[in-house]
């Protein structure tokens, strides 16, 4: 399954180009991508193509019968042993990927195996961030990477490795857990040694808790991290990409935190204005309404139109609002949009007519040229940087990437635009 990154909303695949290009431009030496449990799958080849003809080495690991349970087999010529071992050149070597289970457990302990059957001696330990080991299991934070994980089924849960060893609760997960064993046999079978991690929390490197100086803060920013992963995963499950139990899993995350869809501020503004534009409707035309919740804490909203999207409207409601403009005030033309509509319609035969938030901010920038009040609302864009926004239907591609873009997070309700499948 091609899975997205919801920051960015991109599937997995881009995610390894953007990480590569990113690692680069910090002065990172890249030395290679592995793909996991390759099994020649035509997309990951044409992936792996792709790769190479940039010049990017590309290894390949084979799923290993048995894994992970029988480690007699994974360190073993039959197990590890079938993989090519990774060659790099520096002594620290950072091991990433896109998300959860992607494999990089899997591919360190497979380099460990080939290290020391080198006769070199090297270990493993794991950038942690959630869930934090040392905050209560039940913080919200916690439960807020729950959320994030309602596909993976991941449950928070106290390390009784950890109890058991040190008599210090500690909070881990169910898959850290339940593979600690086989990956603590693992060790000690490729080392000859008795491992050096004596629970889950021992091999996790993670001082999250440790900056966290406004619990009420992190705690309130957590909750409502947890508001929009319950809306994505409502979205999710409209689209066919969850199945129902993850849907049921993130409905019991917001009855345990005691949580409504209300409880997210521009939710209600965005449904009562939708609902009062319906009851001026004559038809049974579906409302797009977008509420923007500002820093300041105003509502500013936008709807649908022939002119544009809604999501076009409220961010210029927004820097109006922003620059002091009033509403009255046009900051576009109604000439050039009409002549932009033109041209998607009449020229490029797109049949969906209002503008997105792409086009109207390109029109916006042109515009700034020679409009001075366009100019103002134009410099007051990067003031959006951390606006909340909730809309009454499913934004399009288009525009849930200008949002991210801007820093504006976005939720929907799992409404479809229209009765279009395509054109939407």
């Amino acid at each position: 399954r091609n899975k997205l990154r919801g920051d960015f909303g991109i599937t997995y695949d881009m995610e390894v180009l953007r990480l590569l290009d990113d690692l680069r431009s910090y002065g990172l030496e890249v030395n290679s991508v592995v793909i996991t449990r390759y099994n020649k799958q035509p997309a990951t080849t044409v992936f792996m193509k792709k790769l190479e003809r940039r010049n990017i080495k590309v290894y390949t690991h084979k799923e290993i019968p048995g894994y992970p349970a029988d480690v007699e087999t994974i360190v073993s010529e039959n197990g590890y042993g079938i993989n090519p071992y990774i060659t790099t050149t520096k002594p620290i070597v950072v091991v990433t990927a896109p998300g959860a289970n992607s494999g990089k457990l899997a591919t360190c302990l497979n380099q460990l195996y080939h290290e020391y059957k080198m006769g070199n001696i090297a270990g493993y330990s794991k950038f942690e961030t959630f869930p934090v080991w040392n905050l209560p299991l039940k913080h919200p934070i916690n439960i807020a990477y729950e959320a994030a994980t309602v596909d993976l089924k991941d449950v928070n849960m106290i390390d009784n490795f950890h109890f058991e060893t040190y008599h210090e609760i500690t909070v881990s997960y169910n898959r850290d857990l339940e593979m600690f064993p086989v990956v603590k046999r693992i060790i000690e079978k490729i080392t000859g040694n008795e491992s050096m991690y004596q629970s889950p929390t021992d091999m996790g490197v993670n001082r999250v808790g440790f900056g966290i100086i406004d619990d009420a803060i992190v705690s309130e920013a957590s909750k409502q991290e947890i508001i929009r992963r319950y809306f994505a995963t409502l979205c999710d499950f409209k689209k066919g990409l969850l199945d129902e139990e993850a849907l049921t899993r993130m409905k019991v995350i917001m009855e345990e935190v005691q949580l409504k869809q209300e409880d997210r501020s521009c939710v209600l503004p965005a449904r009562e204005y939708a609902a009062k534009l319906k009851d001026k409707s004559n038809d049974n035309e579906t409302i797009a309404v977008i509420a923007f919740e500002m820093n300041d804490g105003q509502i500013i909203t936008g709807k649908s139109s022939a002119t544009m999207d809604c999501c076009s409207a409220a961010i210029l409601n927004s820097i109006k609002y922003l620059a002091g403009i009033s509403d009255e005030i046009y900051l576009l033309s109604p000439l050039i949009l009409n002549t932009i509509r033109d041209l998607k319609v009449n020229d490029l035969k797109n049949k969906i007519t209002s503008l997105n938030a792409n086009e109207i901010l390109i029109a916006l920038s042109i515009s700034a040229v020679t409009n001075p009040t366009a100019q103002l609302a134009y410099e007051k864009l990067s003031q959006l940087n951390g606006v909340q926004a909730h809309c009454t239907v499913m934004l399009n591609k288009n525009d849930e990437q200008i949002l991210r873009k801007l820093g504006i997070d976005v939720t929907c309700d799992a409404v479809y635009p229209s009765e279009n499948l395509y054109y939407v």
